[in-house]
């Protein structure tokens, strides 16, 4: 039991440390979507790809579009690496649209997985980003911890916290934290291989001006063939 609560009790101080954060000048509602599709070539290799479609201002247009894939190894059960690709085209409004192109590396590893169904895994991606617009790599260390409960016999609490981390600073980041996101949802089955994942998503912003609170309602489709 004290194996398994330690995670916990970081996974939500870490949430509750955002929450406590001060109150941003501005914020905004949004509704992202997102589909994940990982393909199994071999028991060890899979690929992944996704995209992601955001749409902010108030849900009323697509503020950021984004397409990653990687190539994956697996370890052993609890463990895999990985590289991969993404391209993401952002659109803040105004003249200052970027079309972004982004490798980056990462590891994951489960934590925890109980007898009950109760999971809690780690991801550390490493990014290098380079813009069209503007010169210089930009690098960013993400550190993304999942927890995962039975709710029911199908569903399950699915909560997420993850930093974004700005090692260097670039025409286009500032260093330091720049970005945390906290996710709170519930796993929904659709086929023996496919769930949705509807739930929250409070990403707070950290800019040189006032910082910003997205609230965003965050769909997530997950598929394994």
């Amino acid at each position: 039991m004290i194996a398994l609560k330690q995670p916990l009790v970081a996974l939500f101080g870490a949430c509750a440390l955002v929450c406590a954060a001060p109150a941003a000048a501005e914020d905004d509602a949004n509704v992202w979507l997102a589909q994940f599709a990982t393909i199994n070539a071999s028991d060890k290799v899979f690929v992944r790809i996704e995209a992601q479609e955001r749409f902010t201002d108030d849900a009323g247009r697509l503020g950021q579009f984004l397409a990653r894939s990687l190539v994956g190894y697996r370890i052993d059960k609890r463990t895999s690496i990985g590289v991969g690709y993404a391209y993401v085209f952002s659109d803040p409004g105004g003249p200052l649209r970027r079309n972004e192109h982004r490798f980056y590396q990462e590891f994951n590893h489960r934590l925890i997985e109980t007898e009950g169904g109760v999971t809690v895994d780690a991801r550390t991606r490493l990014e290098q980003r380079t813009f069209e617009e503007s010169d210089g790599t930009a690098w960013r260390l993400r550190q993304f911890v999942q927890l995962r409960v039975p709710l029911s016999q199908d569903n399950k609490l699915v909560v997420f916290t993850e930093p974004f981390v700005d090692l260097n600073q670039t025409a286009v980041q500032r260093g330091g934290v720049s970005l945390w996101r906290n996710f709170v949802g519930v796993s929904v089955p659709l086929t023996k291989n496919a769930e949705l994942v509807p739930g929250y998503l409070n990403q707070y912003v950290v800019r040189d001006g006032a910082d910003r609170v997205d609230h965003t309602a965050n769909i997530g489709l997950f598929m394994t063939f």
